[in-house]
């Protein structure tokens, strides 16, 4: 009785797995058929839920949502506006592909599907008009060029301190061709939301206030702007320093400094006044005691204007704070008022004479007879520089050719030589029978200026 007892017990629980058992299948495999003409619970299909839902009425509800569909644009700083169905002449015909999606669930599987839920994205399922779309596009508030602020990158402004970053605007343009070919995307997918920012769609600066770039290049203007050149001058001095020189700074696309030469040109030209000697009037005593003054001439000091900007953009680039004089391309004896000094040849028109003198002294002197006023071929005064002495020259022009022992020309083809044709100097034959322009003098006179010249030496002629 008690080995009774222990086997019907022990048969009890069997019976009531077979039972649960069977009464799992018939729910699952109920389940199943259920799901063999309804979707899966989890079932998305282009923003519709499905689950549990017929292909009829998926088909009915996608009807409806492309019969009010209507896609958000959300812009930047608050702005949105939308794109409706009937502005693209939005159809819908699943031409059977919703069938087609429920055909691939497999309805014994729908248990996976709870543990694993899926949206599907199906294309092809509604249709537009391509012109409608491009017209509802082009319309759109974002391309309104009234409404666009462009990008613009961190700038940098002057303070009397440096620089300060200047924030950069981000504005609103749009990149037209990636929000296109999104909305396309969005309208065929049935979503009903863009975000312009969330998809970055914006044209933005490539450099905002924060960039590590913008950063350093604040570093280089400061530095630039920390340089100071003092040019020293006859009687005081001219000072650059950063109060000028950001006129002269910019900045370009890239973050690049870049040097106004313009400016720069205009600022070295303004020096030349207190440098350039060129040309300039200058106050003169003659041998015979007499203050003329003479302008016109090629001596003197000259500033190599395109060199001193290079020179500059050196020592700027450098942070420097120098003293010092521009480069020339030419040089005076002195920066005195008289930068002639005291070695020059000096020829007196009027008398008809020329002097001589080499470090103060008199070498040599006496008459000469200058160019023939009568036909215009009178010597030009100013102030010129020797440019070199020659031996034995020939000397050419229109109806004559000749040879001179020395020649030493100061202004074009107008130079010092001896004139042993002639019997006399002095003088009034220059103003009808004097020369094509040189300076006709006696063989020794010429020969004494020949040996103790050097070329750069002044020639002065009043």
């Amino acid at each position: 009785m008690e080995i009774q007892t222990i086997i019907h017990n022990h048969k009890k629980p069997i019976k009531v797995s077979i039972i649960s058992f069977s009464i799992f299948i018939v729910l699952y495999l109920g389940i199943s058929m259920y799901f063999s003409n309804h979707f899966y619970y989890g079932s998305i299909i282009n923003g519709v839920n499905a689950s549990g839902k017929t292909v009829a009425e998926v088909d009915k509800e996608l009807l409806m949502k492309s019969q009010t569909y209507t896609l958000e644009l959300k812009e930047r700083n608050g702005a949105s506006e939308q794109i409706k169905a009937t502005d693209i002449g939005l159809k819908y015909n699943s031409n059977g592909k919703i069938q087609v999606l429920k055909d691939s669930q497999n309805s014994f599987a729908w248990i996976l599907a709870l543990f694993n839920p899926k949206a599907t994205e199906m294309n092809g399922i509604v249709t537009y008009e391509d012109k409608l779309l491009k017209k509802s596009f082009d319309k759109l508030s974002c391309f309104d060029g009234k409404k666009i602020t462009e990008p613009q990158n961190a700038s940098f402004k002057y303070a009397d301190e440096g620089y300060v970053i200047v924030k950069e605007v981000m504005g609103n343009k749009v990149n037209s061709k990636l929000l296109h070919a999104n909305i396309v995307n969005a309208i065929l997918k049935g979503e009903t939301t863009v975000d312009l920012e969330e998809k970055n769609y914006y044209i933005n600066p490539e450099f905002i206030s924060t960039s590590a770039k913008v950063k350093n290049t604040k570093i280089l203007l400061d530095k630039y702007v920390a340089s100071k050149i003092t040019y020293t001058i006859t009687g005081g001095k001219e000072v650059l320093d950063g109060s000028i020189i950001h006129n002269w700074l910019g900045v370009d696309e890239k973050l690049e400094i870049t040097f106004d030469k313009n400016e720069m040109y205009e600022y070295v030209d303004k020096l030349d006044e207190n440098y350039n000697t060129v040309g300039k009037e200058r106050e003169f005593v003659t041998s015979v005691g007499e203050t003329v003054k003479v302008s016109g001439g090629d001596y003197g000091w000259l500033v190599d204007r395109t060199g001193e900007i290079k020179d500059l953009i050196v020592a700027i680039k450098g942070g420097q704070i120098i003293t010092k004089e521009p480069r020339y391309t030419q040089t005076a004896t002195s920066h005195n008022v008289n930068d002639i000094g005291n070695t020059y040849v000096e020829i007196n028109i009027t008398k008809q004479h020329l002097w001589f003198y080499k470090n103060g002294s008199l070498v040599a002197d006496g008459d000469v007879v200058t160019g023939n006023v009568s036909i215009n071929d009178g010597t030009p005064t100013g102030v010129y520089k020797l440019k070199y002495k020659e031996k034995n020259a020939i000397l050419k022009g229109e109806g004559y050719r000749v040879s001179v022992s020395e020649f030493m020309p100061f202004n074009g083809g107008i130079g010092i030589h001896p004139a042993t044709w002639r019997t006399k100097f002095g003088g009034s034959i220059y103003l009808t029978n004097g020369s094509h322009g040189c300076i006709n003098s006696p063989p020794s006179l010429s020969k004494k200026i020949y040996d103790n010249i050097d070329a750069n030496t002044p020639i002065i002629c009043y």
